[in-house]
């Protein structure tokens, strides 16, 4: 971390003047940051200024910024072939990384062989788990949670829950759309199924096995399993988004691992391809009963996309899954031992290197990120009043230490 002019810089406050003229006000620019290049967890802005990365363009970059073997990777596959349609044509990359999917989720949950659809986003990794679950049961309705974020496009709207702010003007959203209480089970069977919705209506259910947006909440491992054998009850398919747990942020390969849970769908996408343009929706092969051209994607799928997949799944198996794991539980405590009495400091929570800490207030967490940008450290802000740490899965135990103590002491003075 290293800040060497005020914030935002020359450099930056002229780029941003252009951007409000040109760019979509819909954009949140979360801080005045204008990013020039990025390595591992350090990035570094257009004036100079030097970062230390614990977000990870939203727990997106796994594998770090830039890692040498994706950014080779990603170089050789453009080089050969960048672009054909995994609709339309076969190709090595798209049918390798399903192959290696389904042997992840065949050895760490089980479950009777897996399929994929490959996608552009996790948004659209969602819209595709709606579709197949309409499509297998032909039923129609639909669970989520309160609190929970499944994307932006209609469908996946629909499902999201998480802040008004995402949903208003936006209706009449996706029919058929209820949602429940995160982590208690009896919101749906003494709620909604004897006053909303009955079971057998019920394509889907489609939780995040850990709150990502809506505050990197960790449920108790009967909720989930519970949400397991409910749906087993009634013939509805057990749908886990994990677009932001996935891919090693837990610790574990996937969050749903730390539960014992088999869902019957997964969708992937954020860490999966290192920052690339990737998502996943995959289901056991019993579910994918959809025909030739009931689904597609131009672009899902893409020769260089799936090369970084390929290049950051090798990269995690290896070495970084393991390292999210231990450096996590060392942030974890160091975070929970500074941050102990703390005032305003109501709690540290979290799996491997998906760490959410609560506020007293939304003002108090705001100040507390705010602060934190100023001192060179990049955290965001979740829930309705907590900030998370997530980190690139490479991130060392001298960085670690280095991001608490930071945050540690902005906390003392916000």
């Amino acid at each position: 971390m290293k800040i060497v002019t005020e914030l935002p810089g020359p450099k930056a406050r002229e780029i941003i003047a252009r951007d409000e003229r040109v760019v979509s006000p819909s954009l949140i620019y979360v801080y005045p940051l204008v990013v020039k290049r990025a390595s591992g967890c350090t990035v570094e802005d257009v004036d100079g200024n030097v970062f230390l990365d614990c977000q990870a363009g939203v727990a997106t970059a796994s594998t770090g910024h830039c890692h040498p073997k994706v950014a080779q990777a990603i170089r050789e596959q453009a080089e050969t072939l960048i672009h054909i349609c995994g609709t339309d044509f076969h190709y090595p990359g798209y049918g390798a990384l399903a192959e290696k999917l389904q042997e992840l989720a065949g050895k760490r949950l089980g479950g009777e062989g897996w399929q994929t659809f490959l996608t552009n986003s996790g948004t659209e990794g969602v819209e595709a788990a709606i579709k197949i679950a309409r499509h297998h049961t032909r039923r129609s309705h639909l669970i989520a949670f309160r609190g929970g974020f499944h994307g932006r496009s209609l469908g996946a709207l629909s499902l999201t829950a998480s802040k008004i702010k995402y949903r208003k003007h936006f209706g009449p959203l996706l029919p058929g759309v209820h949602h429940a209480e995160y982590g208690n089970l009896s919101s749906i069977e003494r709620d909604l199924f004897p006053r909303t919705v009955s079971p057998e209506e019920v394509a889907a259910i489609v939780v995040e096995p850990v709150l990502g947006e809506g505050g990197y909440i960790v449920p108790s491992r009967e909720f989930l399993a519970g949400l397991r054998a409910l749906c087993d009850k009634h013939g509805i398919l057990l749908v886990f988004d994990e677009v932001q747990s996935g891919m090693g942020r837990t610790g574990k390969m996937f969050a749903a691992e730390h539960f014992g849970v088999v869902p019957d769908v997964i969708v992937l996408a954020k860490g999966l391809a290192s920052g690339m343009p990737l998502g996943a929706m995959m289901a056991q092969k019993r579910f994918m009963t959809w025909p030739s051209g009931s689904h597609g994607s131009t672009c899902g799928g893409n020769p260089v996309c799936i090369a970084a997949a390929l290049a950051t799944i090798d990269l995690m198996e290896n070495e970084l899954v393991h390292n999210a794991a231990t450096v996590g539980a060392h942030l974890m405590d160091r975070l929970r031992t500074g941050l102990k009495g703390v005032p305003g400091v109501q709690e540290v929570r979290g799996l491997g290197l998906m760490i959410g800490i609560e506020m007293a207030t939304h003002e108090k967490a705001d100040a507390v990120a705010q602060a934190c940008y100023r001192r060179g450290l990049l955290v965001l802000e979740c829930g309705d009043k907590a900030i998370r740490m997530s980190p690139p899965l490479v991130i060392t135990r001298a960085e670690a230490d280095e991001a608490a103590a930071v945050f540690i002491d902005v906390c003392k003075k916000a």
